[in-house]
């Protein structure tokens, strides 16, 4: 089972310029409630390192690009979000590090849930404790 769930963003626009609108429950499974973006992250520096009990999420590279690695405590998987039409979906209970950020990357995510600290698994060991019960 591939951990890789990359939806198509519907792109519309004319010859102004393009726009992509993302619907919940429409183009992704979920409600959204909490929405943020990650940018000008230093050249070497890597983000994420932790999974979730119960969010779900939607990334999105509006600008630039970054390397997305998924891991559900058996197997990895990798994948470049490169383009503003390109969604990955990121269950509950995936481990996820987000790598070689550009200069220009801005990350968007959209999650089901508020940020809420107990429902973050942040260290390794337990997580894999957690998924392999």
């Amino acid at each position: 089972m591939s951990l890789i769930r990359l939806i198509d963003l519907p792109s519309l626009g004319d010859e102004r310029g393009s726009l992509v609108a993302i619907e919940a429950n429409k183009h992704i499974p979920f409600e959204v409630k909490r929405v943020y973006y990650i940018f000008a992250t230093q050249p070497g520096v890597s983000r994420g390192f932790h999974a979730h009990k119960n969010l779900q999420q939607l990334a999105v590279c509006v600008a630039g690009k970054c390397r997305m690695l998924l891991d559900d405590g058996i197997d990895k998987e990798s994948v470049w979000l490169d383009s503003p039409t390109k969604g990955l979906l990121i269950g509950n209970n995936v481990w996820r590090e987000m790598h070689d950020f550009s200069d220009d990357c801005v990350l968007l995510v959209l999650a089901s849930e508020h940020y809420d600290e107990s429902d973050y698994i942040r260290d390794y060991s337990d997580f894999t404790k957690s998924v392999n019960k």
